[in-house]
């Protein structure tokens, strides 16, 4: 953000109006901005607000960056969350199909589009939605936020197209994951011996392999849910979903240092969060492990 082409005030004013600019005005505007003071006093000045809640306030907005991004972030969530759970109901029986029917055609149908849409980039696939929704049903992006508490299905109908494109793309490697676990784990001595106690397969299925299969596959959930959440831009983008991704574009374009910060910040702590909730799920789903 430092050190690319272009600047603040450029993005601000325009090309043609910052070179009209006496360095003497430019001084003065960019210590009105608080952005001619060094680095290291701007960097702890802003880690100072944080601290005492203060995210600071966007160069380009009356609004405070809390109060902007409380705005757009409940899209972006209820995007990752539903794209989570459509990945969960798509990837997990496609992996479960493809190990119990090893080598068969739903095995080798199952295996070919996971290897398909771990190849398409989510982003090609959403402006390829785009594409076929405009011309076929008119569709157009909506100008403005609607949060599910205002308009349940206007923001169902912003949503559900990002979440199911994104949900594509993470239930591919859901299900090789999962597919590659249930194998190791139908091979091991309990499920032979829980076989040769004459238990049925649905039975060895869902009561051992299952439980036992899935830890890897909740491991890899929290990834994608943290990569869905922060990793969605371009879909954002393309979809025209007006959430965090287009606020981080924006932002970086607009050379809003301030908005990218905080962002980074957010994205950090919510990979935290999502890290450790997974590890403590982790002894809900194995008796095994105990934390102490």
């Amino acid at each position: 953000m430092r050190v690319v082409p272009g600047d603040l005030l450029t993005a601000f004013y325009g090309t043609d109006e910052v070179s009209a600019l006496t360095p003497k005005q430019r001084a003065a505007i960019m210590d009105q901005l608080g952005l001619s003071d060094p680095l290291y006093v701007q960097y702890f000045r802003w880690v100072g607000g944080v601290v005492t809640g203060d995210l600071g306030k966007s160069f380009f907005r009356t609004m405070t960056v809390g109060e902007y991004l409380a705005h757009r972030a409940p899209i972006s969530v209820e995007i990752a969350l539903l794209a989570t759970l459509l990945s969960w109901v798509i990837g997990i029986p496609v992996g479960l199909i493809s190990a119990l029917r090893r080598n068969s055609i739903l095995d080798y149908v199952g295996r070919f589009f996971t290897i398909f849409f771990l190849a398409v980039p989510s982003f090609w696939l959403a402006m390829l939605t785009v594409v076929f929704f405009v011309l076929v049903f008119k569709y157009h992006s909506a100008p403005f936020v609607i949060q599910i508490w205002e308009d349940p299905l206007g923001n169902l109908g912003i949503i559900w197209r990002p979440a199911i494109i994104l949900a594509l793309g993470a239930a591919a490697p859901l299900a090789r994951m999962m597919r590659a676990t249930v194998l190791e784990v139908m091979s091991e001595d309990y499920i032979r011996t829980a076989r040769s106690k004459g238990l049925s397969q649905t039975t060895v299925v869902s009561r051992h392999a299952i439980r036992n299969a899935i830890l890897p596959t909740v491991t890899y959930s929290g990834i994608i849910f943290g990569f869905l959440l922060g990793g969605s831009v371009a879909v954002e983008q393309a979809m025209g979903a007006r959430g965090l991704g287009e606020i981080l574009v924006v932002a970086i374009t607009e050379r809003d240092v301030i908005v990218v910060q905080n962002l980074v910040l957010l994205y950090g702590l919510i990979w935290t969060f999502i890290n450790v909730a997974v590890d403590l799920t982790y002894a809900w789903l194995d008796p095994r492990i105990r934390y102490e």
